[in-house]
């Protein structure tokens, strides 16, 4: 694997883990950040609409599903580097913060400090409630079974 596409691959998680922690959280994270580079907004905050798609069992033809909201934000470091985030609903604090960080975890110098303090705790987070949920469901889980007569 080419470092370019590792790179690309380890992007793609911490863009995820942005997406898909809580807003306070995020919020507490970045306002405790030590040395926040000054930044501005590349494209503002802006809410749209974006259609979901499903598919049947998972490769059945696609159906339109429904259309979501989706916030997104791009923002600029001064020393250089671009953030972008996208984000579920409505929230355009939290799109703001993501691509702060996401623009953050870019910059050599400050990429150890964003992964230890911001992106490994929410992903351990994340993880923990994943693990939870499926805990939870797997104590519902019923397994049928027959059991086999003699012959009369």
């Amino acid at each position: 694997m080419t470092d370019t596409a590792q790179q690309q691959i380890e992007r793609q998680r911490v863009m995820k883990v942005l997406a898909h922690t809580d807003a306070d959280l995020l919020e507490e994270k970045y306002n405790s950040f030590a040395n926040k580079p000054d930044w501005q907004f590349a494209r503002k905050p802006e809410t749209g609409l974006v259609m979901a798609r499903g598919r049947i069992g998972g490769g059945g033809a696609p159906f339109n599903l429904g259309e979501i909201s989706v916030t997104r934000a791009a923002v600029t470091l001064d020393t250089g580097e671009i953030g972008h985030a996208y984000c579920h609903g409505r929230n355009q604090r939290k799109a703001a913060i993501s691509a702060f960080f996401d623009a953050a975890w870019q910059n050599p110098a400050l990429k150890p400090q964003v992964e230890n303090d911001i992106i490994a705790p929410c992903a351990q987070l994340l993880d923990d409630k994943t693990t939870k949920s499926k805990q939870e469901a797997a104590a519902t889980k019923v397994d049928f079974f027959t059991l086999v007569r003699g012959d009369d």
